[in-house]
């Protein structure tokens, strides 16, 4: 049925819709019974027959029926509710962990048990959202990189934020588990069959709310492990790539490309693509001190944030370059024209402490 709750992939999912439809018909029976005995006493013991209402005050056996049945019952459903609710804290005996970290808006994941770490966010066109171009099925549904894990082994998943309170919700693994800042949640899930599967955050976390979607891909075991090397291998090239761009000086022509890429992808839903930002709410950058003069500042507030308003520090999220290069463009594009080029080294130095 189009309106029931989703059967899941997962064990526990199934064990959830089954204790569902469990508690669901043990309503639909206690709302039968009710219903049926209040409609029939009301249908034989109307005015119009001449029935004369029994009088009777405090009975003890009336007052102890109907308090012991509703406890019996209440007992009676608490039993396999209480076997599913333990069940899904058991987060023991996990084969793979995966720290799943919220911010505004996207999510990080980072393998605990390989060296495979990244964000996943939004890949949905912005023409899609401002109606310029037909909508895909999956609309808000798609992320640029999914979370992927092996089939037939046990997951294992804490939960935290950055920022504010976000909600992984995935309704085929039957998980809705918030994400605290301050705090670790954990859940688990065992997926049998390889698939792709699709939720949202699910905690109302900020303007952006409805476009922070989760896609989780399974993949076999074997389909995994590969994953997992080119994954690790594209991280180890990454980290090498920064290593080299701390001895070399970019043009601003390259600056500007990769600058441009990089504040359409993270910056331009605040700040908007013509840098004029949101009055009252996110601040322009076109014409602006901080862009126009302060350099320091600049790169410090891009790795870093504000605290108390909705910029977050791009520290982790972004490389050295991309840091570089988006900061650049911010101080040369929309009539900036300051000429600052921005390097990986310089950023490096800021974040270690080391900038004038």
């Amino acid at each position: 049925m189009p309106l029931n709750m989703t059967q899941g992939v997962s064990d526990i999912s199934q064990q959830v819709y089954n204790l569902h439809m469990t508690i669901f018909w043990i309503c639909c029976a206690i709302g039968a019974v009710v219903f049926g005995l209040m409609f029939w006493s009301i249908f034989r013991h109307r005015k119009s027959r001449g029935v004369t209402p029994a009088q009777f005050h405090e009975s003890t056996k009336v007052e102890v029926i109907w308090t012991s049945i509703p406890v019996v019952i209440l007992i009676l459903m608490a039993i396999p509710a209480t076997k599913t609710l333990i069940a899904m804290e058991d987060t023991t005996e996990a084969d793979i962990t995966v720290l799943i970290t919220g911010s505004q808006w996207k999510w990080h994941y980072e393998f605990l048990d390989h060296d495979v770490s990244y964000y996943s966010l939004l890949a949905t066109p912005k023409e899609q959202i401002n109606n310029r171009f037909a909508k895909d099925p999956n609309y808000l549904l798609e992320v640029d990189r999914p979370l992927v894990i092996p089939t037939d082994k046990k997951v294992r998943f804490l939960m935290t934020s950055d920022d504010v309170i976000h909600s992984w919700w995935v309704p085929a693994f039957a998980i809705k588990k918030d994400a605290n800042p301050g705090f670790i949640n954990e859940t688990w899930t065992r997926v049998e069959e390889p698939g792709i599967y699709r939720g949202q955050c699910a905690e109302l976390c900020g303007k952006d709310h409805g476009f922070m979607p989760i896609v989780v891909i399974a993949k076999t075991p074997e389909d995994f492990a590969t994953w997992v090397a080119t994954e690790e291998k594209r991280n180890a090239e990454a980290k090498a790539e920064e290593q080299a761009l701390l001895a070399m000086n970019m043009s601003l022509e390259e600056l500007m490309t990769v600058g441009e890429r990089t504040y359409l992808g993270h910056c331009s839903a605040c700040h908007q693509p013509s840098g004029q930002g949101l009055p009252g709410i996110f601040p322009a950058l076109k014409g602006s001190q901080m862009a126009l003069k302060d350099m320091a500042g600049h790169i410090d507030i891009v790795l870093h944030g504000k605290s108390g308003t909705a910029m977050q520090g791009f520290a982790k999220q972004l490389s050295l370059k991309e840091i570089a290069a988006v900061i650049t463009y911010e101080r040369n594009a929309w009539g900036n024209n300051t000429g600052d080029l921005v390097q990986a080294a310089d950023v490096n130095a800021a974040l270690q402490g080391k900038g004038d």
